[in-house]
């Protein structure tokens, strides 16, 4: 039975994929998902604060114009404390070789198991553009302007006893590493 979501989240690109093992091929979770699960190959165990560079037994040739990139699966971040670095991982169009998961266990105390064919991360492929940047004395204005790292005061609502640091000095006085909480 076809619905809105399926009908219009069907397959519209075919991408080459070498698998080492049948079970390694990408699949989506549900309909309308944007990531296609990786799994690992191996039982691996990442120790209390440890990075493991885990293979997952894919190998794709995306077209030009396309490139993947692997992101966390939020259900390890959050009850494991299980996440990838590099995030997003960026998988070019010419790149030919085994995809690999370098995964951090932000966990201080508790190791974290893994068996082959467990999901570890996601795959999202997405159009891209290739652009030529072209160098100008100045760029135009816009409404946010230079502001960022937390210009849009989203990060003084979680501290709001925090002296705000490194803002313009003409707003808010810059603190020095001494007077800092």
């Amino acid at each position: 039975m076809s619905s809105p979501v399926t009908d219009q989240l069907q397959p519209t690109l075919a991408v080459q994929t070498v698998l080492t093992v049948p079970e390694a091929l990408p699949t989506y979770a549900h309909p309308g998902d944007a990531g296609a699960d990786l799994t690992t190959r191996v039982d691996v165990v990442v120790g209390p604060g440890e990075r493991v560079n885990v293979p997952t037994g894919v190998s794709i040739a995306l077209p030009a114009g396309y490139a993947a990139f692997v992101v966390p699966r939020s259900g390890l971040a959050a009850k494991r404390g299980l996440t990838t670095l590099n995030a997003p991982g960026t998988v070019d169009a010419g790149y030919r070789g085994e995809i690999r998961v370098t995964l951090h266990n932000t966990d201080l105390r508790e190791a974290v198991e893994l068996r082959a064919g467990d999901r570890i991360a996601q795959l999202v492929v997405q159009r891209v553009e290739r652009v030529e940047f072209v160098p100008v004395p100045q760029l135009p204005g816009s409404a946010r302007g230079a502001g960022g790292h937390g210009s849009t005061g989203g990060s003084e609502a979680l501290h709001p006893h925090r002296p705000t640091v490194g803002t313009t000095p003409s707003t808010t006085p810059s603190v020095t590493p001494e007077e800092r909480p």
